[in-house]
């Protein structure tokens, strides 16, 4: 054996133990990778458990590779391996069952590729490569059981962090218990008033230590309405309607004043339950009004009542822009024609120019893979994904998983690229509104909002329909495809 030979059997054995080449090195400390979890995914092993129990996710090895997120900087060929840490473990909540159900549709999808992207483990802020864990628990759509669940996870599971989305309704009870239990908590998709008036009694300069938040707001949607509607005539006469909800209660006192600031007209019959069957009363009072404009916030279902029954007695605006409800095309398809130009919020498309930091692939590459993994259309609710790009970073910059408080230093200096677009809590937190800025900003302490903009179910060829991006005024970084168009109802 020459001395050459030597020293490579030497690095060779060397790597089975404490150096590493430094490809090896980006493997480990910035892995990204797709991978689609083997059988059915959290539907089957959720249904396996009777539809209520958590179900734990360890990740596993890479099977698509993909970019590094990271770049490990070395002086030589080799770095020195990173030794084995604990296991940390995350857990993700999320409806995936319920009325809210089409939120968490790609839930399974996005943790998926997340296990793909974390591989054996990640190199943290500790200088140790730690096996990551997603424990995922389904809060059935009920705040109730969301609390329940991240209780679970905290003190039976003791996860070092929770990651949570979709809605008031899961999003905030799974932030409380983590602000009251010490526990850092990242969060998304959940309007940004909702997420901090709902924890504080309106108070929307609360701010908290353990819970951050990434998502837009009420003036965001607000001012995308306001700049479309003008381009279709109408009387300014608006139906809202609003639930007796976490969203709807946080909202209305929001929209109603900017929409009667514009110079509309605001009929109002009052909240209503989730899960309510018969609207008739609520339809009446917007024909006598002759309403022209209709808008609110609905679950999926109900709203699917709300608009067939409006088609049945002869409500048919000439603009309908609502919200929640409209963001899947599931929820779209099954209203037949009369979903043809419903608008709605965007806040995730293929089309959005953003790029994950955690699988170097963008929101278009994203799109186009869960379409051929799962064989159904793109989904709003993608925008999940930000969790995972968002706590791997925070992870990498952690300089203890051991300490709860070194990780939330992290998140506080989070400035990352990500699915949802870019998010920076380094920036200065902007001037006490209202009126807020529109557009991303750090809004309040513990929020960065992502962009909004406005977008229009069109017919379509591949899919029965397409979401059409409509108005940008907030972002104008996010391409536009036309003007918004009247309501046709067939």
């Amino acid at each position: 054996m020459n001395r050459e030979e030597g020293k490579k059997l030497q690095t060779d054995e060397a790597c089975e133990g404490r150096s590493y080449s430094r490809r090896d090195f980006l493997k480990i400390a910035g892995v990204a990778g797709a991978t689609i979890g083997a059988g059915a995914g959290l539907g089957g092993l959720v249904a396996a458990c009777g539809g209520t129990a958590t179900t734990t996710t360890t990740a596993g090895p890479t099977t698509t590779a993909g970019g590094p997120t990271t770049t490990a900087a070395a002086s030589s060929t080799t770095v020195s391996a990173a030794t084995t840490g604990r296991e940390v473990k995350i857990g993700f909540v999320t409806p995936l069952t319920g009325g809210l159900a089409s939120f968490g549709v790609p839930d399974s999808y996005c943790v998926d590729r997340a296990k793909g992207a974390f591989g054996d483990g990640v190199v943290c802020g500790d200088g140790q490569k730690h096996p990551i864990t997603i424990i995922v628990s389904d809060s059935q759509s009920d705040s109730n059981r969301a609390a329940q669940v991240t209780g679970d996870l905290i003190n039976n599971s003791k996860v070092d962090m929770v990651v949570a989305a979709s809605t008031p309704d899961t999003v905030v009870p799974v932030a409380d218990q983590c602000e009251a239990a010490g526990v850092p908590c990242l969060t998304c998709d959940c309007p940004w008033e909702s997420y901090v008036g709902t924890r504080s009694n309106g108070d929307l300069k609360a701010v908290f230590k353990w819970t951050y938040h990434v998502f837009w707001g009420a003036e965001d949607v607000a001012a995308s309405m306001l700049d479309a509607w003008p381009q279709t005539p109408n009387n300014k006469i608006i139906a809202c309607m609003f639930p007796n909800d976490a969203d709807g209660n946080a909202l209305r006192p929001l929209y109603e004043p900017l929409f009667k600031a514009g110079g509309y007209t605001v009929i109002d019959p009052g909240p209503f339950q989730d899960g309510t069957e018969d609207f008739t009363s609520q339809i009446a009072s917007f024909k006598k009004a002759g309403a022209e404009i209709g808008t609110g916030i609905f679950i999926p279902p109900d709203f699917t009542n709300f608009w067939k029954q409006s088609a049945q007695q002869g409500w048919k605006p000439k603009i309908a822009t609502f919200t929640k409800a409209l963001l899947f095309p599931q929820s779209v398809e099954a209203l037949g024609s009369i979903a043809n130009n419903l608008t709605t919020e965007v806040w995730w498309s293929p089309n959005h120019p953003f790029k994950s930091s955690l699988l170097n692939q963008t929101c278009a590459e994203f799109a186009a893979d869960f379409e051929a993994k799962k064989n159904q259309e793109w989904t709003q609710p993608l925008l999940h994904f930000l969790v995972f790009d968002w706590a791997a970073d925070v992870l990498k910059r952690s300089t203890s998983v051991d300490d709860k408080n070194a990780i939330i230093t992290a998140v506080t200096a989070t400035k990352l690229d990500t699915i949802a677009g870019p998010i920076d809590f380094t920036a200065p937190v902007e001037a006490a509104g209202p009126p807020f800025k529109l557009g991303p900003c750090h809004v309040v302490q513990n929020v960065y909002k992502s962009p909004l903009v406005l977008g229009q179910w069109v017919k379509a060829t591949k899919f029965p329909f397409d979401l059409s991006i409509i108005d940008s005024v907030t972002d104008p970084t996010i391409p536009t495809a036309g003007k918004i168009q009247p309501y046709t109802g067939a």
